[in-house]
């Protein structure tokens, strides 16, 4: 019933080239790199989103919203709620534009994404273990503070920074037939959609989400956002347990499909990555090209957005020296 109403506040295009000049010299244009088809595997291009600044593809959507807010909110200063890489983008766009940061995160953040913040400059305050628990810390502090919200995925600007990736995939790979993406709260699919389907509304949109974490499967079947009681995964950056309104609208409007991926699949492919492509990238990023190493159909042009490359030392080393899983 909702949901022409939430057609109507889809991103366009155009809000996504006008966040690609606003971003242009702060987020990278990273690289796409042809991998795979050696050992009977699918071969596949990766959109290396690991090698941004801050090791993930959030700078795009924090650039974008912070440098649109208006002076008096630049003076007040800002803050915003992550499990580790949206908080870490949000302390970079603030530190470049000489911002106050606050970064809420889980008590369970991964220590390297802790002290990436900090070393950005940001305040880190922890609350609780699951999104709402940060998420309602973060809106009493910033009501207290006067401080301005910078969610991690549910806005527009946040949307149509990400949807820039979406921008520099079809200009790097015109010949691309399906493009897979992960899904935390949706924000990185929901602007690749928004990017690529008005440009080449051929090419197949899914989204890859952990089966410990399947809240966009689940509110598709729903046909409205599902809060999931609880959710767990070694994709730190996938957890979320609903995903947003805006998001959900985007994803049932231009996503052809949503996938689930499990633990032993992910950390899979993070060796895989390592071994067979000299690629760094963290369980959340490597969900994708789990999907389409086990998916991925012959014959098709495939683009797998790897969307963060942070991961502690002593968790990859885990990863990369693990025998591989028999079924």
């Amino acid at each position: 019933m909702g949901a022409a109403h939430v057609s109507t506040s889809l991103v366009s295009l155009g809000d996504v080239r006008a966040a690609a000049a606003r971003i242009a010299g702060i987020a990278r244009r990273t690289p796409l790199i042809e991998v795979g088809g050696v050992h009977g595997e699918p071969a596949f291009t990766v959109k290396c989103e690991n090698m941004q600044p801050t090791g993930a593809f959030k700078i795009r959507g924090a650039y974008n919203m912070l440098a649109q807010l208006p002076p008096d909110a630049r003076a007040a200063g800002v803050i915003t709620y992550s499990s580790g890489n949206h908080g870490q983008a949000v302390a970079f766009a603030a530190q470049l534009l000489g911002v106050t940061a606050v970064v809420v995160m889980p008590e369970t953040a991964s220590r390297v994404k802790v002290e990436g913040a900090k070393r950005l400059g940001a305040e880190v305050l922890f609350a609780g273990t699951t999104v709402l628990d940060r998420k309602s810390r973060a809106e009493s502090e910033g009501a207290a503070r006067r401080l301005t919200m910078v969610p991690p995925f549910d806005h527009p600007w946040i949307i149509a920074g990400q949807g820039t990736c979406g921008l520099e995939i079809v200009d790097q790979r015109p010949s691309m037939t399906a493009v897979y993406v992960p899904i935390g709260g949706g924000g990185l699919i929901s602007g690749v959609a928004a990017a690529i389907k008005p440009l080449r509304p051929n090419v197949r949109v899914v989204g890859v989400e952990p089966a410990g974490a399947a809240k966009m499967t689940a509110s598709r079947a729903a046909g409205h956002p599902v809060t999931l009681p609880k959710t767990a995964s070694i994709a730190d950056g996938l957890i979320s347990v609903r995903p947003g309104d805006l998001t959900f609208g985007h994803v049932q409007a231009l996503v052809d499909d949503v996938v689930t991926v499990d633990e032993g699949e992910i950390a899979a492919a993070v060796k895989w990555l390592f071994d067979n492509a000299s690629v760094v990238a963290e369980p959340s990023g490597a969900a994708t090209v789990a999907a389409v190493l086990r998916d991925g159909p012959a014959g098709e042009d495939v683009v797998a957005v790897l969307s963060g490359g942070n991961v502690s030392p002593e968790d990859y080393a885990k990863y990369i020296t693990a025998q591989p899983i028999q079924r």
